[in-house]
């Protein structure tokens, strides 16, 4: 089954291209949100992102083990879009507490990718997969900041190496990285 990556920076039209994608599959689709509404604003966004998917769709709300999730959810999906990437890893942050340190953070994001890639290998289903691209700016003045993009590039990176195809989302134009031939 074909997986694709979609990455970017912020509001580059990475979800709006993963829901175009997702719209042109045929069979019924699986959206994985990873968003958790820890405050008003990211409530908001939540909403309008629901608002934004067509009704039939599947929603599976799952901010951490999401391999694992989609296995038991995935029924009769052929699609698989996963939203996103980024927010996964933060609540991984999350859970793990900030003193945890940074061999505990990056072993519990590797575990929670691997699992993921073992997920899109087992899965008779295409996955499209959103994440944001962090390590294009300036380096982060503080230890967490940094651990932070430095784990979510490794599992870009990972994922990338996965998939048959990869999009750069760059003002709202796909740009192909890699093509599956």
């Amino acid at each position: 089954m074909k997986s694709i990556l979609i990455t970017g920076g912020a509001r580059s039209g990475k979800s709006t291209l993963a829901q175009e994608l997702g719209k042109k599959a045929k069979g019924e689709i699986l959206f994985v949100a990873t968003a958790e509404a820890g405050d008003p604003e990211m409530k908001r966004r939540i909403r309008a992102h629901k608002k934004s998917r067509p009704a039939g769709w599947k929603t599976l709300e799952a901010q951490t083990h999401i391999g694992k999730n989609i296995i038991k959810e995935l029924g009769r999906a052929r699609t698989v879009i996963i939203d996103d990437i980024t927010l996964l890893v933060m609540n991984i942050f999350t859970a793990c507490g900030e003193k945890s340190g940074a061999a505990v953070l990056e072993k519990a994001v590797t575990g929670e990718i691997q699992e993921l890639i073992n997920c899109i290998d087992k899965c008779k289903a295409d996955f499209i997969i959103v994440t944001n691209e962090v390590g294009l700016g300036i380096i982060p003045g503080d230890i967490i900041s940094r651990q932070y993009r430095d784990l979510l590039g490794k599992a870009n990176r990972r994922l990338a190496q996965r998939a048959d195809e990869v999009y750069l989302m760059v003002a709202g134009i796909p740009l192909t990285v890699k093509k599956q031939k």
